[in-house]
């Protein structure tokens, strides 16, 4: 069996094995492969993934998950792949330092680089160190040929060709310089944005709030700030959200919206609030946990060309029937395999090194 369709058929089967655990409590498939080794193992992975990471809850865990599962389908793993020929024919070894912010975020990135054919050494996060190397041992269980190709380590970066590196907009600059003499793709901070017009469906602004609140807004594709014409009328978008009141039974959510109220009432900002999320004008795209950005915009088309010039600040841009590129409403945390990070095809540049 060629590559492509051995890679195909393996992380075909991840994905029936994932779906075991779209619920709130995991139920076996007879279609999943090596339950009796992976299931239990895989249920424990989860609960300590939620001890040690208070952002990631059962709701959270159980939303990537499904994700993942949505994706990680046959037909849609061949569309994905049909666009680039694979393996290369030379493997070299892939560095991929993954974030922490939500659950699985450095999946897309180790999927790529397996789907790539090379070699890959993994460092991860001390947010989220708990899912992907179980999720590997199931994967190099299904394919023993690729027992080898996968590391994961700890330690400092050494003896690789190209490296794949997301990080805080701080810890990019010594990515940047660090690794200045390699192909890279490194990645820094962005946020996503919202356009309203007035006209929005009840619908479409609860969908918003998925946009805003899934992970927290801890995603680089949460929306962080909305931008709204003058003289906006708030009150339907906070009775759209009013669903996710809840929210505030996180305490770590709680304490952040209690400490930048704090903050923001001593500094006698100007702020709409509802009890569970504020709303700050401000020229800035990344808000603090439990604060929404917004800015007042004249015309849409100056509005539009700004946002064409900050598109290294942005990750991906919310609205209905206003550009090219934008995502629905209630769709930002549901991306297809091929919605690259930073618009960067990260097959393409792997296929390339």
């Amino acid at each position: 069996m060629n590559h492509k369709k051995n890679i195909i058929k393996t992380l075909g089967h991840l994905g029936v094995f994932l779906g075991q655990f779209t619920s709130v409590e995991p139920k076996k498939s007879k279609e999943a492969l090596h339950n009796d080794l992976f299931f239990d193992g895989f249920k424990q992975q989860l609960k300590l993934a939620q001890e040690h990471n208070g952002w990631f809850t059962k709701a959270n865990l159980i939303f990537a998950i499904q994700q993942w599962y949505n994706l990680l389908q046959n037909k849609i793993l061949e569309q994905w792949l049909s666009a680039y020929k694979l393996p290369v024919q030379h493997p070299k070894k892939v560095a991929i330092i993954m974030a922490g912010n939500i659950p699985l975020v450095g999946f897309h990135d180790f999927i790529s680089a397996l789907v790539s054919g090379h070699n890959i050494v993994i460092k991860q996060s001390s947010n989220d160190r708990h899912l992907l190397p179980y999720l590997v041992s199931y994967v190099q269980h299904l394919a023993p040929n690729i027992k080898g190709k996968i590391k994961f380590t700890n330690n400092k970066l050494e003896h690789f060709d190209a490296v794949i590196a997301t990080g805080s907009n701080n810890t990019a600059r010594y990515f940047e310089a660090y690794f200045k003499d390699y192909p890279a793709i490194v990645r820094k901070n962005r946020n996503s944005v919202a356009i309203l017009t007035g006209e929005e469906s009840k619908e479409q602004l609860t969908g918003l709030a998925e946009d805003i609140f899934r992970y927290y807004g801890l995603g680089c594709r949460s929306v962080s700030k909305l931008f709204v014409p003058k003289d906006y009328d708030f009150d339907g978008f906070f009775n759209a959200i009013y669903e996710w009141y809840p929210i505030m039974n996180s305490a770590k959510y709680a304490n952040n919206y209690d400490y930048n109220k704090a903050v923001y009432l001593m500094s006698e900002f100007n702020l709409l609030e509802n009890g569970f999320l504020m709303l700050k004008e401000d020229p800035h795209y990344g808000s603090p946990i439990a604060t929404l950005f917004y800015e007042f915009y004249d015309n849409l088309v100056t509005l539009k060309e700004r946002l064409k010039n900050d598109n290294k600040y942005i990750q991906c841009i919310v609205s209905d029937g206003l550009l090219p590129k934008e995502i629905p409403f209630g769709h930002t945390q549901c991306p297809s395999l091929a919605d690259y990070a930073d618009n960067v095809d990260t097959v393409d540049f792997l296929l390339k090194i």
